[in-house]
C-alpha cells in the first residue's frame, strides 16, 4: 500500500463515518423517509457538476462512463429499496446485517473476475471483518431463532448492495480516469431522479411531507457521501480490492463507534467488544 492510497483510503472512511454520525444526530421519522435521501443525492449531483472539468462531458462521456454511472446510481436506489422491502419481511436487525454483508459481493468480484490473490493473513483479515460486521449488526436483546425472515429478500438486499459497492472497483478496470467526475456526476444524478419518483410516490401513499431539515441533514449527508466515493476510486487505484473495501468497512465502523461512545453514550456489550477486537485485528492483518 503506498502512502498517498493509503491517505486516500483514509479519507474514505472519514467522510464515511461522519455520514452515519449526521445521520444518528437528524433521524426522524415524522418526514417523508426519502426527503433526507433526495438532499444527499442533490447536493452529490451539484458538487458532481460543479467539479466536472469540462461541462461538455455531459453530452460527449465515454459510454462506458455513462453506463457505468448510470448502472451506479440505479443500484443505489435499488438497494435503498430492497431494503426497505426486507425491513418489512424480515425486520431491521436481519436487514442491516445481510446489507453490512454485501461486503462479500466486491471481495468475490474482485478475486474471482479481476483475479486479485489475497495471502494468507489478508485473506484472515478479511473473515474477521465478514464475522465482526456480523456480530456489530446483532441486537443482543433479539431471539433470531425466533425471528420471521424471507432469506430470497435478504439475499437480494446482500446482491444489490454488494453490487453497489462494487461500482467503484468495475470502473476503475473498465472506466476512463480521465472522466472520474462526470461518472459521479451521471450516478448522483440518475440516483436523484430516481429518488424523487420514489419520494413523489411516497408522499401520494402516506401523507408525509419533506421537511426543510430533512433536506438540510441530507445537504450534511451528501457531502462527505460525495467524497468518500472520489476518495474510495482513487485508493483503489493503488490498493487491491481486496484489502481497500474490507479496511474501509471496518474502519467506518471501528470510527464510528469510538464516536458514538463520549457523543452518544452508547456503549458496548461484550460481543460488540468482541467484535471491535477482531476489527482492530482484521485491520493489522489486512495491511501486513
Amino acid at each position: 500500500m503506498n502512502l498517498t492510497s493509503g491517505l486516500y483510503l483514509l479519507s474514505a472512511i472519514l467522510c464515511s463515518a461522519s455520514m452515519a454520525v449526521v445521520l444518528r444526530l437528524f433521524r426522524s421519522s415524522q418526514d417523508n423517509r426519502y426527503g433526507m435521501i433526495l438532499g444527499n443525492y442533490l447536493i452529490c449531483t451539484c458538487i458532481g457538476f460543479l467539479l466536472l472539468p469540462d461541462r461538455g462531458l455531459i453530452l460527449h462521456a465515454e459510454p462506458v462512463t455513462v453506463l457505468c454511472g448510470i448502472s451506479g446510481g440505479i443500484l443505489y436506489v435499488l438497494s435503498l429499496v430492497c431494503m426497505q422491502s426486507s425491513i418489512q419481511s424480515s425486520g431491521a436487525i436481519l436487514t442491516s446485517a445481510f446489507s453490512k454483508l454485501g461486503l462479500l459481493v466486491p471481495l468475490a468480484i474482485s478475486i474471482l473476475v479481476f483475479h486479485e490473490r489475497p495471502g494468507i493473513l489478508q485473506a484472515s483479515g478479511m473473515v474477521m471483518v465478514i464475522a465482526a460486521v456480523w456480530i456489530f449488526s446483532q441486537n443482543k436483546e433479539t431471539d433470531l431463532k425466533s425471528m420471521q425472515f424471507d432469506l430470497g429478500f435478504l439475499l437480494i438486499v446482500l446482491l444489490t448492495g454488494g453490487l453497489s459497492d462494487s461500482m467503484a472497483k468495475i470502473y476503475d478496470v473498465y472506466g476512463v480516469r480521465s472522466e472520474d467526475a462526470a461518472y459521479f456526476f451521471f450516478i448522483f444524478f440518475c440516483a436523484s431522479v430516481l429518488t424523487l419518483f420514489l419520494l413523489v410516490q411516497e408522499g401520494r401513499k402516506t401523507g408525509k411531507k419533506t421537511s426543510l431539515r430533512s433536506l438540510a441533514a441530507g445537504i450534511l449527508v451528501g457531502v462527505p457521501n460525495y467524497f468518500s466515493s472520489v476518495f474510495l476510486l482513487k485508493a483503489l487505484n493503488g490498493i487491491p480490492a481486496t484489502v481497500a473495501y474490507p479496511v474501509f468497512s471496518a474502519g467506518a465502523i471501528l470510527l464510528v463507534t469510538v464516536i458514538s461512545i463520549p457523543l452518544f453514550k452508547e456503549y458496548l456489550d461484550r460481543r460488540q467488544t468482541a467484535a471491535l477486537t477482531l476489527i482492530l485485528t482484521a485491520i493489522i492483518l489486512l495491511n501486513l
